[in-house]
């Protein structure tokens, strides 16, 4: 494999420890899911950034590259090091971060596998004709994210991974709501075709950036459904595991937040990104992992 074909390291990678590394990707990114960890015990605290920092460098292969072969060469690069990961020779800062999370929190090769074959769909963005086919695009790069997760934070009861599997599908659906620009300036559209049509938007609109008359209908129409998501995913978590779930409860807090804003704003992500400040975040999160 040529060095370009490698994923690239800072110039001050070297410099630090591999929980350090993920730190700092984790605290770059200003992602809401940085403030659910910051009230978890140290341990489980770095189990749940490497793993951030893992779905992050991935997701960043595939928005940072623009050579689509040169970005399926480089996730082919990470799913061999998941498998040295696997196998006990891990040589990235992450994948060595990640080790020592293996075995206590079932950390498994398959959902990583999972995450990876999520990214993979976004080289060859395909319209997706109904939920059902979002559905699995979502399971991969979502649900399964939520079923590690839960892992981490901990659980007694099976169902659990029920509540964890549903909240990462609420997560991304908040996701693609809020991304609907961004994701067009790419040219991906994650909203089924069928709902849009329903709608009176076509998916030539969405990637022109054009505002028809049915979009905020159709935007306030997903944020519905994310809504549900989130009642459906906590409607599922069982009692004896809500005080170790928290930092999903802290992040459903923040996102559910974000919705009411996004719907308050006019629903106008096509060409505005809405944003809850990092104070507000942090206020949430205290004020959730509190009263949780």
């Amino acid at each position: 494999m040529t060095p370009a074909a490698l994923p690239t390291l800072s110039r001050d990678s070297n410099a630090v420890s591999p929980d350090e590394y993920c730190q700092q990707k984790a605290a770059q990114s200003g992602s809401s899911f940085y403030y659910s960890f910051l009230f978890l015990p140290p341990e489980r605290r770095r189990a749940i950034t490497a793993l951030y920092a893992f779905c992050r460098e991935v997701d960043d292969v595939v928005d940072e590259c623009s050579d689509a072969a040169l970005a399926r060469t480089k996730l082919a690069w990470w799913r061999a090091e998941v498998g040295e990961l696997f196998a006990g020779r891990p040589s990235h800062p992450v994948t060595r971060a990640l080790a020592p999370a293996l075995a206590p929190y079932g950390i498994s090769q398959e959902r990583l596998g999972d995450i990876l074959d999520g990214m993979e769909m976004d080289l060859e963005p395909a319209p997706y004709p109904d939920y059902a086919a979002l559905s699995r695009y979502v399971y991969r790069v979502a649900g399964a994210v939520g079923l590690l997760a839960a892992g981490i934070f901990g659980y007694r009861d099976p169902q659990t991974l029920r509540y964890a599997e549903a909240l990462g599908t609420a997560f991304q659906l908040t996701n693609i709501v809020r991304d609907v620009g961004d994701d067009a300036r790419k040219g991906r559209v994650y909203l089924p075709v069928d709902e849009m049509l329903r709608f009176g938007v076509a998916p030539a609109d969405i990637l022109a950036l054009r505002e028809t008359e049915g979009f905020p209908a159709l935007i306030r129409f997903q944020i519905e459904r994310a809504q549900r998501a989130y009642d459906t995913a906590l409607g599922l978590l069982p009692p004896v595991d809500r005080r170790a779930q928290r930092p999903g409860l802290v992040m459903a807090a923040i996102y559910r937040t974000l919705l009411g804003e996004i719907e308050r704003d006019g629903c106008r992500v096509l060409t505005h990104r809405t944003a809850l400040t990092p104070i507000r975040k942090l206020w949430i999160a205290w004020r959730t992992w509190v009263f949780a």
